[in-house]
C-alpha cells in the first residue's frame, strides 16, 4: 500500500478498482461487471480457483478483451483461505497500486449509489472530504423465487431486510470503499487493515449517509451499529442467496473465506430476508443494461455466458436428483421457510445463532405486522 503522499492521492477522482474472488459464478459475472463498469469502476481484478462452470475461461476471455484482469488464486501455495490469499496477492498488482479508490466486494454484492446520477463521481461529490466510505449491507432474499432463470439478479430479487435490521449479526456488515493513500497497511475483506498509527488524524471515514464513523471503529470495525448505520447516499445490495435452485450450487461450491462452514439451512435462514420491497437500484439499471447489451453483442462473450448458464443448470439438475439436495430444496422452499423470511425483526440474536429448528410452529404462524418478540437460550455450537 502506498505512502500518504503518493501521487495517487493527489487531485481528481482517480481510477477506481475492485478486487474480488470467484468460484463457479459464471452465470452472474456479466451483469455484475456491466453494473459496476457503468457506475464508474475502471479496473476489476478477479481471482478464481477450482472452477467447473467456465468462470475462469470467461474471465480469461474478458481479460483478453480488456474488461478485467484475471488471476489464478494462489491460496494453496500460500496456505491461506482463498479470499485472504487473493487480497494479499492483489496488493502487489500494478492495477491496485495505481488505483486511487479501492473496494473488495463479491459478485453477489452491488454498490447501490442513491445520490445524483448513481455513479461513483456523484458519491464522491456528496462526501468530498471522505477518504473511506462504509457501505452497509441490505440483505436481499430470494423473494420466494424457487427456480433459476438467466435474468439479471437486480431485476429478479426485490425484497430485502429493512434499513433498521440489527439482527442477525451479519445484517449490518459493511464493505469499505477507500482511498489508496497508505492509511492502512493491507487489504481486508470488509475494510483495509493494519492502521498506520501515525495517521489517525488523516482518516475521514463516513457511513452510507455521509456521517463520520467514531475512532473506535478504525482498528477492527466491520459492521454498523445503531449509532453508525446509514443508507442515504449508498448501500451495498447483498444478494447472498439468489434463487433456491442457485443456492444449491452455492452450498455445493463452498465458501471462499470461512471454508470450514457449511452453507446450510441456518445460513439460508439468516441471509434470506424478504421483509419489504426495495427498488432504489432500479433507476440505475438502464446504465447496466446498456453495458450488458454491449458485452453480449460480442459472440465469444455471449457463447461463454451461455456455456456457464448451461453448466449451472446442469449442476442444479444433478444436485436435485440426489436425495440429500432434493430434501434440502424442499426445506428451502417450504411455506415455513418462506414465512420465516418475513419475520426476522421479531427474533433475538440467539434464534439466528441456533437456526430455524428452534422456532415453534405457533411462532411461525404469528402476524409479521404485529408487535411481538421471540428468542431462546443458546445451547451448543452456532448453527451454520
Amino acid at each position: 500500500m502506498p505512502e500518504i503522499a503518493s501521487d495517487a492521492a493527489q487531485g481528481g477522482q482517480g481510477r477506481a478498482a475492485i478486487v474480488t474472488t470467484m468460484k463457479n459464478e459464471g452465470p452472474f459475472i456479466l451483469e455484475w461487471l456491466a453494473y459496476h463498469r457503468s457506475i464508474g469502476f475502471d479496473d476489476i481484478l478477479v481471482y478464481t480457483n477450482d472452477c467447473t462452470d467456465g468462470t475462469d475461461s470467461m474471465l480469461q476471455l474478458l481479460e483478453r478483451k480488456g474488461y478485467v484482469q484475471h488471476r489464478e488464486n494462489p491460496f494453496r501455495t500460500m496456505n491461506m483461505p482463498p479470499q485472504h490469499a487473493a487480497l494479499q496477492s492483489a496488493e502487489q498488482e500494478p492495477v491496485i497500486k495505481a488505483a486511487k479508490w479501492i473496494t473488495c466486494i463479491d459478485v453477489d454484492e452491488y454498490i447501490n449509489i442513491k445520490t445524483g446520477d448513481g455513479t461513483l463521481n456523484a458519491l464522491f461529490d456528496a462526501v468530498p472530504d471522505a477518504n473511506m466510505i462504509a457501505m452497509t449491507w441490505r440483505l436481499f432474499g430470494n423473494g420466494d423465487v424457487k427456480d433459476y432463470a438467466d435474468r439479471p439478479i437486480t431485476e429478479q430479487f426485490l425484497r430485502c431486510a429493512p434499513e433498521f435490521a440489527r439482527k442477525p449479526h451479519q445484517a449490518w456488515g459493511f464493505k469499505t470503499l477507500f482511498q489508496n493513500i497508505g492509511l492502512f497497511k493491507k487489504l481486508g475483506v470488509h475494510r483495509p487493515k493494519g492502521l498506520n498509527p501515525q495517521l489517525w488524524e488523516d482518516i475521514n471515514w463516513v457511513n452510507g449517509s455521509g456521517q463520520p464513523l467514531p475512532r473506535e471503529m478504525y482498528r477492527n470495525g466491520w459492521r454498523s451499529t445503531i449509532e453508525t448505520y446509514g443508507y442515504d447516499l449508498v448501500q451495498l445490495n447483498h444478494y447472498a442467496v439468489r434463487s433456491a435452485e442457485s443456492f444449491l450450487v452455492k452450498r455445493d461450491r463452498g465458501r471462499v473465506n470461512h471454508v470450514d462452514r457449511d452453507q446450510g439451512l441456518a445460513y439460508w435462514f439468516r441471509m434470506n430476508n424478504n421483509f419489504e420491497e426495495e427498488r432504489s437500484i432500479q433507476s440505475r439499471l438502464a446504465m447496466m443494461r446498456a453495458d450488458l447489451n454491449r458485452l453480449m453483442q460480442d459472440p465469444e462473450i455471449a457463447a461463454a455466458h451461455h456455456h456457464s448458464v448451461a453448466c449451472h443448470r446442469a449442476k442444479i439438475d444433478e444436485l436435485r436428483a440426489t436425495e440429500n439436495y432434493s430434501s434440502f430444496f424442499a426445506e428451502l422452499t417450504s411455506p415455513r421457510m418462506e414465512k420465516l423470511a418475513r419475520l426476522h425483526g421479531h427474533f433475538g440474536s440467539n434464534v439466528f445463532l441456533s437456526g430455524p429448528g428452534v422456532i415453534p410452529d405457533e411462532i411461525v404462524a404469528q402476524d409479521p405486522e404485529a408487535e411481538w418478540f421471540f428468542t431462546v437460550e443458546l445451547q451448543g455450537d452456532t448453527a451454520h
